[in-house]
Formats: C-alpha cells, sequence, structure tokens
C-alpha cells in the first residue's frame, strides 16, 4: 500500500545508559565504517597513481598535495557536512536518501515528483555503490598477497578466484543473518583502525614533512602545478570518501551521537594517520607507490595484515548489502518498489532482515563485476560516480528539509549547503571523466532502477484510477438490504486500499457464490512516512454498517507488515473473531493492457511482469495461509 502523510512530530528517544552507548559506538566502527575504513587499500594508490613519472616516482611537493586534498575531503564533506549538519535530519531517528525524502514529504510543500524523482535518483545510485563495493574492496585486499614477502609472484592469478569464493560465500550465508557474526564486527574493525593508525604512526618520522599536508593550501597548489592532470587525481581523491552515505543511512540503528564519537574519536584520526603514513612512506621511497598500505607494514606483518584487511573489506562489504537489504523494505513500503520477499533474521533487532531476490541480483553483479574488470584498480575507474551522486541527491533534500522544517528562506538553505554543492559538484565532474573507462556500470545501474520504480509508480497510479470505479460500502449495504444474500456463518476480511470502497473480491464473492459472511471486516493496511509505529497507535476500527467494519493497520515503512500480530491487537481493542471461522479475501489482478508503442508500451509489458511476480498480497501482509481465497479478477489499464 502507498505511504500517507503523517504529521506527528518526532517522538523523543529514551537516553540510553553509558555502557549502551558504547556497545552501539563498538557496533557502529564496523556496520557503518566498514567500507569508509578500508578506503586506505586503495585510495592512495589510486590518486598518486596519476602523478608518477616514467620512473614511477611522482614529486614530493604532489605526494603532500594528494594527502592534503584526501584529508580536507574527509574534514569537509564526512565531518561537517555529515556528521556535524545532515545527521541532525532524521526521520524519528532514521536516515538516508528515502527516509530524507519521506521527511520533506511529510513537510508538504510543492515539487512533489521533482523529491521524489530525487530520492529515486539517490536509491538508485546505492544500488550501483552496494555492487561495486564489495567488488573493490575484497579485491584490493586479497591483492595484498602479490607483495607479501615470500610469495611475490607466485599468486597473482590466484586472486580473482580466491576473491570470488569469499564474495559468493558471503552472499550464501545472508539467509542466515548476520547476528552470530555481527557482534564480532565491531571488535574487528576497532582492530582494523588501532593497526592502520599504528602502521601510519610509525612511518611518518621516516618524511615528517609530510604533515604539511594539514595544511589545505598544499592541495590547491596541486591544482596550479598540474591543471590538466588535476581531474582525474579528484575522481580517486574522492575515494577516501566513499562509504560517507552510510553515517547518515545507519543513524537508525545506531543513533546519531553514538555514530559522531566513533567518527571524531576513532575512525578520522585512524585514517588520517594512515594517509599520512602512507605519503611519508612514498616520500621516503618512491617505488613503494605501487602498493603503499601493504608496504606500511613489515615483512613479517604482511601476510596477517592481508588477512585483517580481507576481514574488514567483507564487514565493509557486509554492511552495504544489509544497507541493500534495509533500503529495498524502504522502497516497497513508500510505493517505489513492488512487494517483495523480506525475512526478519534477528528477533532482538528489527532492522535486520534478508531479501533473496536483492541478494541474488547482488552476487550475479559483484561476480560479473570481479569477472570483467579483474582488479581493484580497473575498478576504480567505474567506482565513485554513484557515491557522488547519492552524496548530491542528499545534499539536495537536505536544502528543501531546511527550508520546510526550519523555515528558512530557500536563498539562505541553498547559501548553507553550497559549500558541499559546489565540492560535491567538483568530484562529479571529475568523475564523469571514468564514464567511458567503466564509470557507466553504475549509472546504468541506477538508470535502470529508476527506471523499474518510475515504471511501478505509473503502474499503481494507473491501476488506482481503473480500480476507482469500486462501489461505496454504502452502495454495497443499501443494494444488500433490498435483496438479503445467503449468510454464512464466521467472519470474511477483505484486503482494500480504501476503507470506504467495495473490493473487487467482496463484489466476485457476491455476484458468483451469492452468499454474505455474518461478519464482514474491510482490511486496509497503511504504510506512512515515518520508520515505526507504536502499537497503540496501529489499530483503528471503524463501524461502517451493521455486520460491516473496518479495520486499518499502520505500519512505518521500516517495517514489516503482520497481519496476523495486527489482529490480536485488535482483538484486544474489541473485535471479535475466531480465527479458525475467519477466511481472508484476497484479489488476484491479471491487466488487460490498452494498445500502446514505445516507451510506454515497454512500461506497460514491465508493469505486467513486476505485478505477476511481486510477493502474493497474503505472503507478503503475513496472513495465515490455511485461511486465505484468492478472487482473480481483470483490470484494464
Amino acid at each position: 500500500m502507498p505511504p500517507t502523510d503523517d504529521d506527528h512530530t518526532d517522538a523523543p528517544t529514551a537516553r540510553p545508559s553509558l555502557k549502551s552507548f558504547l556497545a552501539l559506538s563498538l557496533g557502529s566502527a564496523g556496520v557503518v565504517y566498514g567500507d569508509i575504513g578500508t578506503s586506505p587499500l586503495y585510495a592512495f594508490k589510486e590518486s598518486i597513481t596519476h602523478l608518477r613519472d616514467n620512473a614511477g616516482r611522482a614529486a614530493p611537493s604532489d605526494v603532500i598535495g594528494v594527502v592534503s586534498l584526501m584529508f580536507w575531503a574527509l574534514m569537509v564533506i564526512v565531518t561537517v557536512k555529515y556528521v556535524l549538519i545532515l545527521m541532525r535530519f532524521g526521520n524519528r531517528g532514521e536516515g538516508g536518501t528515502l527516509s530524507l525524502m519521506a521527511l520533506v514529504q511529510r513537510a508538504g510543500g510543492r515539487g512533489a515528483k521533482a523529491i521524489v524523482l530525487i530520492g529515486m535518483l539517490g536509491a538508485g545510485l546505492f544500488f550501483g555503490d552496494a555492487m561495486l563495493t564489495p567488488a573493490i574492496s575484497v579485491l584490493s585486499a586479497v591483492e595484498g598477497l602479490k607483495v607479501v614477502h615470500g610469495l611475490e609472484g607466485r599468486l597473482d592469478n590466484f586472486v580473482v578466484p580466491i576473491s570470488l569464493v569469499i564474495l559468493v560465500g558471503l552472499f550464501m550465508v545472508q539467509r542466515h543473518g548476520t547476528g552470530g557474526v555481527g557482534r564480532w564486527f565491531g571488535p574487528i574493525c576497532v582492530v582494523w583502525f588501532a593497526v592502520i593508525a599504528g602502521l601510519g604512526l610509525l612511518a611518518i618520522p621516516r618524511a615528517p614533512e609530510i604533515l604539511r599536508a594539514l595544511k589545505p593550501l598544499e592541495g590547491l597548489g596541486l591544482f596550479q602545478r598540474h591543471p590538466l592532470l588535476s581531474p582525474a587525481v579528484i575522481g580517486s581523491v574522492f575515494l577516501t570518501v566513499t562509504g560517507a552515505e552510510a553515517l547518515y543511512a545507519d543513524m537508525g540503528h545506531f543513533g546519531r551521537k553514538p555514530i559522531q564519537l566513533t567518527w571524531l574519536a576513532l575512525v578520522f584520526p585512524c585514517l588520517t594517520l594512515n594517509y599520512l603514513g602512507q605519503g611519508a612512506l612514498v616520500l621516503a621511497d618512491p617505488l613503494a607507490a605501487d602498493s603503499p598500505f601493504f608496504l606500511l607494514a613489515p615483512g613479517w606483518l604482511q601476510l596477517p595484515l592481508v588477512l585483517l584487511a580481507t576481514a574488514a573489506t567483507v564487514i565493509a562489504s557486509q554492511a552495504v548489502i544489509s544497507g541493500a537489504f534495509s533500503l529495498a523494505q524502504q522502497a516497497v513500503q513508500l510505493g517505489l518498489l513492488p512487494r517483495m520477499t523480506l525475512k526478519p533474521t534477528s528477533e532482538e533487532h528489527a532492522g535486520q532482515i534478508y531479501a533473496p531476490q536483492v541478494n541474488w541480483i547482488l552476487m550475479l553483479g559483484v561476480t560479473a563485476l570481479v569477472l570483467g574488470f579483474g582488479s581493484s584498480t580497473a575498478l576504480a575507474s567505474a567506482y565513485g560516480i554513484s557515491v557522488v551522486g547519492a552524496m548530491i541527491t542528499s545534499s539536495l533534500l537536505a536544502v528543501v528539509a531546511v527550508h520546510r522544517l526550519r523555515d528558512w528562506s530557500i536563498g539562505r538553505s541553498v547559501l548553507v549547503f553550497s559549500p558541499f554543492l559546489l565540492v560535491e559538484a567538483g568530484f562529479m565532474g571529475a568523475n564523469l571523466l571514468k564514464v567511458a573507462h567503466g564509470g557507466y556500470v553504475p549509472l546504468l545501474i541506477a538508470a535502470g532502477l529508476i527506471f523499474v520504480m518510475w515504471t511501478w509508480r505509473r503502474g499503481r497510479a494507473r491501476l488506482a484510477k481503473a480500480e476507482q470505479r469500486e462501489l461505496d460500502v454504502a452502495d454495497i449495504v443499501a443494494m444488500l438490504a433490498a435483496h438479503p444474500p445467503m449468510r454464512a456463518r464466521g467472519t470474511a476480511v477483505f484486503l482494500t486500499a480504501e476503507p470506504g470502497k467495495a473490493p473487487a473480491a467482496l463484489l466476485h464473492n457476491l455476484k458468483h457464490n451469492q452468499v454474505l459472511h455474518e461478519q464482514v471486516v474491510l482490511l486496509t493496511v497503511k504504510s506512512l512516512r515515518r520508520p515505526r509505529v507504536a502499537d497503540s497507535d496501529r489499530v483503528e476500527i471503524e463501524d461502517l454498517a451493521p455486520g460491516f467494519k473496518a479495520l486499518t493497520l499502520t505500519f512505518g515503512y521500516m517495517e514489516t507488515p503482520d497481519v496476523a500480530r495486527g489482529l490480536r491487537l485488535a482483538r484486544a481493542k474489541g473485535l471479535k473473531f475466531d480465527i479458525m471461522r475467519t477466511s481472508f479475501f484476497v484479489s488476484r489482478r491479471s491487466l488487460t493492457q490498452r494498445p500502446s508503442v514505445g516507451l510506454a508500451k515497454l512500461q506497460d509489458v514491465l508493469f505486467g511482469f513486476l505485478l505477476r511476480n511481486a510477493v502474493r498480497a497474503a505472503d507478503y501482509f503475513q496472513i495465515p495461509a490455511s485461511r486465505v481465497v484468492e478472487l482473480g479478477t481483470q483490470v484494464a489499464l
């Protein structure tokens, strides 16, 4: 069911205990920062590659300039935009592009279609990122085997097969959930950050002049020295901040303050030290630019470092995959995608779900990327466009949010976010240079998903218009009073999008079976533009006529609708029924399409395919299967 407006303000949340706060901070180190935390594996190496001469050396001033750009990218984009500003815009504690879209929609105002389009664009780009991140992260970690002391050149041909085994294994275990191993994510990543910080700290004394990179003028000077190479360098420097969107998207799982503390106290300092250390290493030994991250470690530590890096990249991949599942759930509840199977994998954490269709699509996409590109360097050409695109969409939505929720003028709102939009536009322009070298991949993924969402919304709107011919319940009651049908014992529950309308299943039951149950309940399942709904607000019962009741169950877009549980709450509120004498009648539509050509024809065919393959309403709403009766109906679009 499409979401409805809800004008409730954000409910206050209970202040967690110190122990709980620290546990959330520890957990966020793995789930939230897994992606951005593994960027040192490839970001500096790819950035400095553009500035190396034929002998493989880069000028000291250029090394310092690259590290400076990376440091200030982390400062401006991650620290200021996400940690200090954007995370203040929570939709009842939830974050992410679709949550921000729903928050802006709740505020009302003009431009509703543009807001939805921006939200769909952000969602599509995120799915592109969800395919690229596991591929480039795991490949970059396994490639460390190439420089391990004693293994040089022996395992080069096994990098891709080993990466595929790890990635396919990761997708195969998704159906079991991450509850069992998830508790290790935070501690492993804390060890990871401590190790990379220590390696960087030990390398800095080899070239103390690298500390000049903390001055922004060093990065700006690189533009003056290399005006033609600067766009390529900027495109690679952006790899430093990939994963920043996770800070906002996972806010509902850990809370704003634990995520902020983890970034400021742990992740940001450790990343800074490692990038400074890689820069110092290359200043001292220019040929170390071939693999600066792994060459930070002494020979005896390189193999353990590869194993630790692989574990960290698996965690980073898991975080992105879980984020894709969560985003799919939000998209379904917000009416952007058809119903799909969503299985909870944890009794303690409502946000942990498994989406089989999304999982297998991601696995096929990641496998194709690893086989097609074959190395993290080649994948770096495709990486970045989807991430910076998602960042720009969040900035645009934030401008509207500030304008509508803080009652600022549109000019003032744009002025506040213009520095971020300008920086992100620069990153986007630089990343567009990668389109011909693989950057088209995330754009095609995003375009495909946006087309699917657009087609689904368009088809649902036309379907709703075609079904407006349904009779009002009041008209049905008047007809039944004039010609009473046979009455069957028990309760009949009919699913309907509007409580006041008689659903097609009810009309077909009367027409063909000529029978009516003693009690008829018209059940409507609503999804609000807020993440969760309290049980006290979930159930609404209305008497329509003698023997007719309207039951409305309300869920948030982060919840999986559960009709069986909702009926138990309704019984506590006075709805009398015996589940063993209750039948659930569900309409199953088949479409008869109008003649059309071109894009409209393609969308009609695609919508029909999506509708046929959507999860059955009874399964999606968790209605007891033994009590369901499906009645087919044809709808002409």
